[in-house]
């Protein structure tokens, strides 16, 4: 589905990602790793075109998203959700209205939109949240909100930089779940880049480590050792 073929990424005189390698299948769940300014969240930037890499090529579905003319990214990028841990929502929205937010881009009918939300809504658990504010919600309701926004589309793949970094333990794994839940239920691919090692332990998933722009470590039911 997604593929980097020698994918180097240079900032300036800073070298973020280095002949990176790399397959995710369909339907997979990938843990991205490692320590701060290992390269993880320039490797998601790159799989949306958010910026380009350097030199290589990045595969999705055989297509080189390179050649996507600018045009035509907007298509792609329908096929990609993607939860921030800054969350960035709209305050002056409810969680209804954030979520809908994919929908009205695509100029959904009013009846699709208010069952689709509310459909996604009850998937995160938020529907009797959804005329509340974000100002009125805990942190994980914060997020659980991001995700459902990510998803109400039905993408492809959903991507998540850091997405528990605020999180308390219990709140950040219960997040997770129910990204795990959307990628067993929905099929979806998940790519997540954490610096989480309970959750990542706990998870046993796919674990790919990142040291100095460089894969160091690519397992199926891996584990992050951080000492």
């Amino acid at each position: 589905m997604i593929q980097f073929e020698s994918i180097t990424k240079k900032y300036a005189n800073t070298q973020a990602l280095s002949d990176i390698n790399l397959k995710i299948e369909d339907g997979e769940f990938v843990f991205i790793v490692g320590p701060s300014g290992a390269g993880k969240s320039t490797l998601l930037r790159l799989i949306t075109r958010e910026i380009a890499p350097s030199s290589g090529r990045i595969l999705f579905r055989e297509e080189d998203i390179l050649r996507i003319p600018e045009a035509k990214l907007p298509m792609l990028r329908r096929k990609i959700g993607t939860v921030f841990q800054d969350f960035k929502l709209l305050l002056n929205r409810t969680v209804f209205e954030n979520v809908a937010v994919p929908l009205e881009v695509l100029s959904k009918k009013q009846k699709e939109i208010e069952k689709e939300v509310s459909g996604v809504l009850e998937k995160v658990g938020l529907l009797e949240k959804a005329n509340n504010f974000p100002a009125q919600l805990s942190g994980g309701e914060v997020q659980r909100t991001a995700i459902a926004r990510a998803i109400v589309a039905r993408p492809e793949v959903l991507l998540a930089d850091e997405p528990t970094g605020d999180l308390d333990p219990t709140t950040a794994l219960d997040v997770v779940k129910i990204m795990e839940k959307i990628n067993q239920d929905d099929k979806t691919t998940v790519v997540m880049a954490t610096h989480n090692a309970h959750i990542v332990n706990h998870l046993k998933k796919r674990v790919i480590v990142l040291a100095m722009g460089k894969i160091v470590k690519d397992e199926k039911e891996g584990k992050y050792e951080t000492g």
